[in-house]
């Protein structure tokens, strides 16, 4: 696949998903609003906004593609007017904030931050030189199909250790147990143009001679599958906690890089728990 089309792919994955998001008809938007992950809230003035701050620890492979694992802190932010309920988040989400949202459909920034690869991280990336830290910044697209059904889209330029193009869908069943507990569970599609890749997944002709793995060059398309599962429990109104796991299956070119197919594995596993609190602060518009 040349580098136009797997961009051509990239968009046209995430052009599905942001156009699935949107209702068939004006009538969709009259739709009830989605049920809230936490519906243990006291309303307060919607002239103030909620701050909610936290992080996450994730037990998940040294680098994508491995089969060693390593556990890693993950900071939490979410922001939202005052007085509306706290909506669902999936782990895999990007950091975002809806700049429309009526009713079912929002729409807004997003972005992820992906951490720097060092050589020094593993034996594996021995001779391959590291990749610095990369911000995916970009839009997102949500639709709640019914108020227990989530479909989200994300498109996101990395501007740093890569330069590529990526899109996530994805899609979640949430089910509210009782006034605090909320289970949900979905799949999960990521596409990559072959300048998202390339930097973690091709092996140069000097890389190959450091590294003793063979030339390969890692392309744009279909980078995996999977899905994921979480269990949220909000013990008071500030105070909420998370277990999740999320599994995605390496395709394309980046299960076929050297680099997975002779040292790492295609099947990636995370499990996390995180803990977050939520504070009012006065509207800054």
């Amino acid at each position: 696949m040349t580098k136009n089309q797997s961009v051509a792919l990239v968009m046209a994955v995430a052009g599905v998903g942001l156009t699935s998001l949107l209702p068939a008809k004006a009538a969709d938007v009259a739709q009830p609003a989605p049920r809230s992950t936490s519906q243990y809230l006291v309303p307060t003035p919607t002239s103030e906004w909620v701050i909610t701050l936290g992080a996450e620890a994730r037990l998940g492979p040294k680098f994508e593609g491995d089969d060693s694992f390593r556990l890693r802190p993950v900071p939490v932010f979410r922001i939202r007017k005052a007085g509306t309920p706290e909506k669902f988040r999936s782990p895999r989400d990007g950091a975002s904030i809806a700049l429309f949202d009526q009713g079912p459909v929002k729409i807004g920034p997003t972005a992820k931050l992906r951490m720097q690869r060092k050589e020094s991280d593993s034996s594996d990336l021995r001779g391959l030189g590291d990749v610095n830290w990369t911000v995916e910044l970009g839009i997102f697209g949500e639709y709640w199909a019914t108020d227990w059904l989530r479909t989200r889209a994300e498109l996101r330029q990395g501007i740093g250790g890569h330069k590529g193009v990526v899109a996530d869908l994805s899609a979640d069943v949430v089910m509210p147990v009782t006034r605090q507990l909320t289970l949900s569970a979905g799949p999960r599609l990521t596409a990559s143009s072959g300048a998202a890749v390339s930097p973690y997944f091709s092996v140069t002709p000097t890389q190959s001679v450091a590294s003793g793995l063979p030339v390969y060059d890692a392309r744009g398309g279909l980078r995996s599958y999977g899905a994921g599962a979480q269990a949220l429990y909000a013990w008071t109104p500030q105070w909420s906690s998370n277990v999740f796991i999320e599994y995605e299956r390496l395709t394309g070119d980046v299960a076929n890089s050297p680099l997975v197919s002779l040292r790492g594995k295609r099947d990636q596993v995370v499990v996390g728990t995180g803990l977050t609190y939520s504070f009012n602060i006065p509207a800054l518009w």
